[in-house]
């Protein structure tokens, strides 16, 4: 018997055809993706060196240094304690040389810095000459080559504060003269670590930045100047007229964006209004008005009596009067012998 999955329909086929073909374009389009992009470094962690960070030059099997020599941190060597100076220090630090339990205790931390920079993972691997890998500027991270490390020109390191860089040279570090290692965007030479498997070389010139942890020696040649330290664990240190700075890492200080400002409310207190009562207004009462009697003439003059013995009989009448507001008239002057009845007539 013949069975459908022996003769696939034409829109099964179909479908399993676009699917192959789907996936095997995305598998290109990742390939094709990740050749034209550069691979991010990885991060690196800050490697501690314990009692051996206060040196800027420590050696297993000597210290030799010809002209003058200015080191801003502490010398010392160990276990071979001899220190041949056919030229001058200008040492700002201490040379414990001499101090045996210390300097057991100092490459015993060495040891442990060493092995910390070496296995550090994962890395990049760098494929050329610093001062060209990836344009000649790098971001924190680990960068890795399996045989000898180069640089010849300028590397640039940029970043933050907080960056760490670590290097990691399969046998040699050697850097031509006149290059240089830049530091931009706040990038601190105390994160900046060379692991080197056997001897570094700095050339004439050089100015480095870092710190180098070197299994062998370390040679600075003329001129070279040093934002970092010589750190090897069985070799000699060999200087000729060189500055060596032991740097100092500044702790930075995350930046905080300031909120809303919030204001505070301001309550308003009511004001109470007390009512004015205004007391009511007593009429003021006028002085009574004034009454004028009516006839207001002065009274004639009294006649005069007649001869013989009578006498004379006629008062004057009249006299002054004011007219009053009763619309009556008063008498001013009663007449003897008669009675006031008080509306002007006589009883």
């Amino acid at each position: 018997m013949t069975s459908v999955l022996d003769h696939p329909t034409p829109t099964t086929r179909g479908r399993w055809v676009t699917g192959a073909g789907g996936l095997a374009a995305a598998v290109l389009l990742v390939a094709v993706g990740t050749l034209g992009t550069a691979t991010p470094a990885r991060a690196a962690t800050a490697i501690g060196l314990g009692t051996a960070d206060s040196f800027a030059v420590l050696a297993g099997s000597g210290i030799t240094n010809t002209g003058v020599t200015t080191i801003t941190g502490d010398i010392g060597t160990f276990p071979t304690p001899a220190i041949d100076q056919q030229g001058s220090f200008v040492l700002t630090g201490a040379d414990r040389t001499n101090d045996t339990a210390a300097m057991l205790q100092v490459k015993d931390d060495l040891r442990v810095a060493y092995a910390n920079a070496r296995g550090q993972q994962p890395p990049i691997a760098v494929t050329q000459d610093l001062a060209t890998f990836q344009g000649g500027t790098l971001t924190g991270g680990v960068y890795n080559t399996s045989s000898s490390m180069a640089l010849t020109g300028q590397l640039t390191l940029t970043g933050d504060g907080d960056d760490v860089f670590v290097f990691q040279a399969g046998s040699t570090l050697i850097t031509g003269s006149d290059s240089s290692v830049v530091l931009t965007g706040g990038v601190q030479a105390c994160n900046v670590f060379w692991q080197v498997e056997t001897s570094a070389t700095i050339g004439v010139r050089t100015a480095f930045q870092g710190t180098i942890l070197a299994a062998a020696s370390i040679s600075a040649t003329t001129g070279a100047t040093f934002a970092g330290r010589l750190l090897a664990l069985d070799g000699a240190v060999t200087m000729d007229t060189n500055t060596i700075t032991r740097p100092g890492c500044a702790t930075t200080t995350p930046t905080t964006t300031a909120g809303p400002t919030s204001t505070t409310p301001v309550t308003s207190t009511p004001v109470t209004t007390t009512p004015v009562t205004t007391p009511p207004v007593t009429p003021t009462t006028g002085a009574a008005p004034t009454t004028t009697a009516p006839g207001g003439s002065t009274g004639g003059t009294g006649g005069t009596g007649g001869t013989g013995g009578g006498a004379g009989s006629g008062a004057g009448r009249g006299g002054s009067s004011t007219t009053g507001s009763g619309g009556y008239s008063q008498v001013a002057v009663v007449p003897v012998g008669s009675v006031d009845t008080g509306d002007g007539s006589t009883a």
